[in-house]
């Protein structure tokens, strides 16, 4: 009997096992994300704010308290708080480069300036999107860390 009981448990963990390594959305067990117009149409509805922005493991998000973000459709991103405008572009594009897969999807960020601002300027991996928020990772490159960035809409 109590043998009995032992195969049932690995019958039960075997199929526990295949049904956790089977759940994934694609080959890389990253979730799927929605397709580039969708986040385009996403971002462009609406204020943002930055909830998070860690930086090489420093947490940065305080630079950006105050600030609405604002995606236009024509590629032009602007930032204010009520005293301070910037103006910047973004983007979404497909990556091609070698160190990344060739259907994933950059969200690009440029602000022509020499302040905190600079700090965003990248083309960020699509961690996750919903119609209300966004979570972006990069690895850089040079020192090999990794900077987190999360855009909520107000």
């Amino acid at each position: 009997m109590k043998d009995h009981k032992i195969n049932h448990i690995w019958i039960i963990l075997l199929f526990l096992s295949f049904g956790t390594t089977s759940c994934s959305d694609n080959e890389e067990g990253v979730p799927d994300l929605p397709s580039m117009q969708e986040i385009e149409d996403a971002m462009v509805s609406g204020n943002w704010r930055i909830t998070k922005f860690i930086d090489s493991g420093n947490d940065e998000t305080n630079h950006f308290s105050g600030y609405d973000f604002v995606f236009n459709g024509n590629g032009v991103l602007t930032s204010d708080n009520g005293t301070n405008t910037y103006e910047g572009t973004w983007s979404i594009s497909d990556s091609n480069s070698s160190d990344d897969s060739p259907d994933d999807l950059d969200f690009n960020i440029l602000f022509n300036l020499t302040n905190d601002f600079e700090d965003l300027n990248d083309d960020w991996d699509i961690l996750s999107v919903t119609a209300s928020k966004i979570e972006l990772v990069d690895v850089s490159g040079g020192n090999g860390g990794t900077d987190f960035l999360t855009f909520e809409k107000n």
